[in-house]
């Protein structure tokens, strides 16, 4: 069992409970659940920044392209994107898809959550700096605009499901280890591994911090795997991250959800 960290409706602070990051339970106030029964706010609050190009064939998909305008070279730092707030919800909440959408790329990743202030930290300390881990789902519409993502593609509501919870860093061994999950309706659509990064964890936080501060609560999201599977109104997704977590939303149609609000 792993304590965790995690947020829930009524609740104002973060919850204690504990895991099986094995099956997903969740131990907690005497009761015990299944990762897809609860319905869970999303348990930090800060800056959620996503890395592109971080395993090697996302790149190599560019081919020349990438050293044509408006690359001109291979990237030789990490490219960076933001999911802003409105992105953002819980495990078993809804991800709407506008009707302009027909289907949305699943993009299970590694969300590093940040313990304290990191400005210019070395890799040799870069984890000194980690307070835990969590399971995020990036999704975003099909695009080939890598060089500036376009917000509409992937700052839409609801595009960035995260949680259910923070595992400390003391309780993953191995961060470089980790088998990455993707399924769609239950069935296994994409598995891949965090010691396939271009960038490890360390580096990327060093390089990172070198011209930027990381704060308390921020989540760095380590990179999406190469041909994430589609999904589209009906489906049930989920993500998960080896001894981290599973990660499960619905995917509904944005009118629908418009429709409950009124």
């Amino acid at each position: 069992m792993i304590d965790v960290l995690m947020r829930t409706r009524g609740l104002k602070q973060p919850l204690l409970a504990q895991i099986d990051p094995l099956n997903g339970f969740v131990h907690a106030n005497g009761r015990q659940l299944s990762a897809a029964q609860l319905s869970c706010d999303v348990p930090t609050t800060g800056t959620v920044y996503g890395v592109l190009f971080n395993f090697p064939a996302t790149l190599a998909a560019l081919g020349g392209a990438v050293n044509e305008a408006p690359y001109l070279a291979p990237p030789r730092a990490p490219v960076l994107y933001i999911k802003p707030v409105n992105t953002w919800i819980g495990a078993g909440m809804p991800i709407p898809l506008p009707p302009d959408v027909p289907a949305v790329r699943v993009g299970v990743t590694l969300g590093v959550v940040i313990g304290r202030t990191a400005t210019r930290v070395s890799a040799a300390r870069a984890f000194d700096h980690v307070a835990g881990y969590t399971v995020v789902n990036d999704i975003s519409v099909p695009h080939d605009n890598y060089y500036r993502p376009p917000l509409r593609d992937s700052c839409r509501d609801g595009f960035c499901p995260i949680g259910p919870w923070i595992v400390p860093s003391s309780a993953v061994a191995d961060p470089a280890k980790l088998t990455l999950r993707a399924y769609v309706n239950g069935e296994l659509r994409q598995e891949n591994t965090t010691g396939r990064l271009v960038r490890s964890i360390p580096r990327l936080l060093a390089d990172i911090t070198e011209f930027m501060t990381l704060d308390e609560g921020d989540v760095l999201m380590i990179g999406v795997p190469e041909n994430p599977p589609l999904a589209r109104v009906g489906d049930r997704v989920a993500v998960a991250v080896e001894g981290v977590g599973r990660l499960e939303n619905p995917i509904v149609a944005e009118a629908e959800l418009l429709g409950e609000s009124r």
